[in-house]
């Protein structure tokens, strides 16, 4: 199903048209865990619902009689002006869980009012405008200027928490006087009270003496957040898989709006532009898959996602990175696929993706302005379900399908055929290009390896422990095969009769 986190608004159908869609919604929901989103008639989000089974979850909403049986007025309204459903599958309740409070937490829908509200935490707030700035407490963000900390879910936690900070680095809280000057120029006394003796810092400071330490402390400020950070999601986690579920939900909440601040920064970090492209035909490339895609700069760095098998074995997937609309070999990756996947490319697109770009998140590094997929609607999905389980927001994303050359989106846009002339068009295939070539030499290279590993596997009468033997003497199937018959019977266990016939084999097997 499409990713619901960034739907396009639908056009309103007829009442008939409508029904009849919703009905075969219905019917298309699987037995799985999932989370559904219901819709009303302009496309817009009404309640996210979490399941571990879609089809009896969502599907007993529009059962007559559980329609007599609801109490709640509101739920009763929320039904009458459902008209679409999505969903997205997801592998147990668990997941549901994590992924339910994401969609809520990114559209806000107007009847999950029980959800956290962010207003109802504390922040930390430092306006570095000031000559002595000290760190206070607040619950609203304005757009000040100031630097703002958290929300922190903990208010007392984090009482004590700056209570600590003060001593350990002599940096002011809200609570305290104004500095006044000293006969000093350009020194200012923090405290005229006992406080300056209490809190073990020299009292009499320059404004650069005190804005160092304030530096210390907003590293050490950021480090407590991401410690709590990870404490929480460990809980909700616990709580989740014992299924107790109400309060892996509570801590859901806690942790979402904890991580909201630090998750906001990293992803502006991620998406600063550089200088122009200076190549003039990829610069026109770029600019063109700008405009085609609706970006909001042409992409300078893209990456191609490939998955290469032969009948499900040997599974590999490789991407390629271009800069600047050339090859950045040293910024390819290749990936062997874990697990049984065989030939579920999905899977395996899945897997990749969320490897490359959970790293990339955990070392806060730079997503590409433009990910691409070689595929169609289904890979596409698949690489975006690796970013909602991670509850990372993706970059620009759109699938490459080979067949027609056809552009397609992860969400409600319909394809697009770029001119086979068009530059843009020519720079993703030679990207996709170079990503599937990277992929099929290293499944090439996988497949030989195994060849020639498992040649000693056809010859009769070698058991394990002396092609062990064979293998420890000659470190590999390439020196093996040089070896003369009298090199070969050297070898434990292998006598001269067998090394006469082993050579013969390996004549035979070139």
């Amino acid at each position: 199903m499409q990713h619901p986190a960034i739907l396009s608004k639908q056009p309103e159908v007829t009442a008939s048209g409508t029904a009849s869609r919703l009905k075969e919604k219905l019917r298309q929901l699987p037995h799985r865990p999932g989370v559904y989103l219901m819709k009303d008639r302009f496309g817009s989000i009404l309640y996210v619902g979490k399941a571990k089974d879609l089809k009896k979850r969502a599907s007993s909403y529009f059962q007559r009689g559980r329609r007599h049986q609801i109490t709640q007025p509101k739920i009763t309204a929320m039904i009458s002006l459902v008209r679409d459903l999505d969903w997205v599958e997801v592998k147990s309740e668990t997941e549901a869980l994590l992924l339910e409070g994401k969609l809520i937490k990114d559209w806000r829908p107007k009847y999950n009012t029980d959800f956290v509200d962010d207003k109802r935490f504390l922040l930390v707030r430092l306006d570095e405008h000031e000559l002595f700035p000290s760190f206070r407490f607040t619950r609203l963000r304005r757009e000040d200027g100031s630097k703002y900390f958290g929300p922190f879910a903990n208010s007392g936690q984090l009482r004590r928490t700056l209570a600590e900070m003060r001593k350990q680095f002599g940096v002011r809280l809200g609570d305290a006087p104004a500095p006044t000057p000293t006969d000093v120029g350009g020194v200012y006394k923090l405290y005229d009270d006992a406080r300056a003796e209490i809190y073990g810092h020299p009292n009499e400071v320059t404004a650069a003496d005190y804005a160092a330490r304030v530096t210390a402390a907003v590293d050490f400020l950021e480090g407590k957040a991401k410690v709590w950070r990870e404490e929480l999601h460990a809980q909700m986690l616990k709580a989740a898989e014992s299924r107790q579920f109400e309060k892996a939900a509570q801590l859901r909440d806690l942790l979402a709006a904890v991580k909201l601040t630090t998750a906001n920064t990293t992803r502006d970090k991620r998406f600063l532009r550089g200088n122009p492209i200076k190549n003039p035909q990829a610069a026109e490339g770029a600019r063109q898959l700008g405009t085609a895609l609706g970006l909001a700069a042409p992409p300078r760095t893209l990456e191609c996602f490939d998955i290469s098998h032969i009948s499900g074995e040997f599974v590999v997937a490789a991407m390629a990175r271009f800069v600047d609309g050339a090859a950045d070999k040293g910024g390819y990756r290749l990936f062997r696929i874990r697990g049984p996947i065989k030939n579920d490319d999905y899977r395996a697109m899945e897997e990749v993706v969320g490897r490359r770009y959970g790293r990339l998140s955990r070392e806060e590094k730079a997503f590409p302005d433009l990910l691409v997929i070689d595929g169609g609607k289904g890979q596409v999905h698949a690489a975006l379900k690796a970013f909602l389980v991670l509850e990372l927001t993706p970059p620009p994303m759109i699938g490459l399908a080979k067949r027609e050359e056809t552009i397609v989106f992860p969400d409600e846009r319909a394809d697009l055929k770029l001119s086979t002339h068009s530059a843009g068009l020519q720079l993703l295939q030679r990207l996709r290009d170079e990503a599937h070539r990277f992929a099929n030499t290293y499944n090439a290279k996988l497949r030989s390896k195994r060849i020639r590993e498992s040649v000693l596997d056809d010859f009769s009468g070698l058991g394990e422990k002396r092609k062990a033997a064979l293998l420890v003497k000659f470190k590999n199937i390439s020196r093996l095969r040089l070896a003369s018959a009298e090199e070969l019977a050297e070898t434990p266990g292998i006598g001269a009769s067998m090394a006469a016939r082993l050579r013969a084999f390996l004549e035979k097997a070139k």
